[in-house]
């Protein structure tokens, strides 16, 4: 009798195990199904994306003309290297089929008037002969959804440490740059340092000349041009994550050309070489530049410019100005680094773009 239920439970042992052994297998062989399943899915799906590319190429008459009616504003802020960076678009406008225009406003006011915004949103939306178009010029944020008007041109724009770009402007209308060294600017034959304007309370060097990033980001309104506006300095980081395409820093420039080619090919095709190039220099044991750059320079330096000293530096740093203008550059080099992460890869120690990081699958009906 005891020998007879052992042997039961044994076989009861056995069974539960053959049980366990086959649940493991069908598991497994699911999982192998569903694998096989998966990798058959991403293979058909990738030969149905071939497929699909294929008409891309076959545009319309219509879809050209929309490819071909982008507007990209440059709304450059002064001393940013806006003029190293535009130098580069009118080296490229020819070979990548695009029109750049400067918009010349009234004593280079950043400010128009209402009837103005009207008539520069209904020239740059509809004057299809110049399409595609880059624009630059010294022009505060422009909201063009507020005209009524369906196309939306791309802002990209630069932004600078905004004491960097104050002592830059202080010495180039006093001494000018390398790229029209023999033009005489409006306060030329001043010799002051900006060490010297500080410290004698002079207004050319006063915290209030810090504020103009934000204003050009923040646009039209009178608060925007209030020095120390809070409201200002909030929806200029607003306009900036909302309504650009891209910001880079003047610190970062190459990055962000590198950037745009990535992005905007149809506008930038060649920047970053042409960049490169155009800013090598024969060094002592640095490689020989590459033969036909000619010698030509992006990068405009401005004459005889001096760094502050630590207290003045001190001295205009301790102002609310400053110290907003600051923030403003802060949150814009953060949301610049934070495009550079997600866009570019090193390799080799160089950064160079990602290549296209997702595709399409599970396609329906086949």
């Amino acid at each position: 009798m005891g020998f007879s239920r052992t042997m039961q439970t044994r076989y009861q042992l056995l069974m539960a195990l053959l049980f366990v052994a086959a649940i493991i297998y069908l598991e497994n062989q699911i999982q192998r199904l569903e694998a096989a399943r998966d990798k058959m899915e991403h293979v058909l799906a990738t030969m149905q994306l071939h497929s699909l590319q294929v008409p891309q190429f076959r545009r319309s008459d219509e879809d050209l003309a929309k490819s071909n009616d982008q507007i990209v504003i440059y709304n450059r802020v002064p001393k940013t290297a806006s003029t190293s960076f535009v130098g580069l678009a009118y080296d490229l406008c020819q070979r990548n089929g695009y029109n750049v225009i400067h918009l010349n406003t009234t004593r280079n006011s950043p400010i128009m008037s209402i009837q103005d915004q009207e008539r520069f949103v209904t020239n740059v939306t509809s004057w299809n002969a110049k399409k595609p178009a880059f624009y630059h010029g010294h022009l505060s944020y422009l909201e063009f959804g507020r005209f009524g008007l369906p196309q939306k041109p791309v802002y990209i724009n630069i932004v600078r440490k905004p004491l960097d770009r104050l002592v830059s402007y202080y010495y180039f209308v006093r001494w000018g740059d390398d790229f029209r060294p023999h033009l005489r600017r409006n306060k030329h034959g001043d010799s002051k340092t900006f060490d010297d304007c500080v410290e004698q309370g002079e207004p050319d060097c006063a915290p209030e000349k810090l504020w103009m990033q934000v204003p050009f980001f923040c646009g039209h309104a009178v608060e925007c041009w209030e020095p120390g506006n809070r409201w200002a300095l909030e929806e200029a980081k607003r306009n900036l994550v909302a309504n650009y395409f891209l910001v880079g820093v003047t610190e970062e420039l190459e990055d962000f050309v590198m950037l745009l080619e990535a992005a905007l090919p149809k506008f930038f095709r060649g920047a970053t070489s042409l960049f490169q190039q155009g800013n090598c220099q024969e060094l002592p044991g640095r490689p020989p530049c590459p033969p036909g750059t000619g010698g030509k320079s992006h990068l405009r330096k401005t004459s005889n410019k001096q760094e502050p000293s630590k207290e003045t530096v001190r001295k205009i740093q301790r102002s609310q100005i400053w110290q907003m203008e600051n923030e403003f550059y802060q949150f814009a080099l953060n949301q610049f680094h934070h495009v550079v992460r997600r866009s570019l890869r090193r390799v080799n120690g160089e950064l160079t773009p990602l290549g296209a990081q997702f595709f399409y699958e599970k396609i329906r009906p086949r």
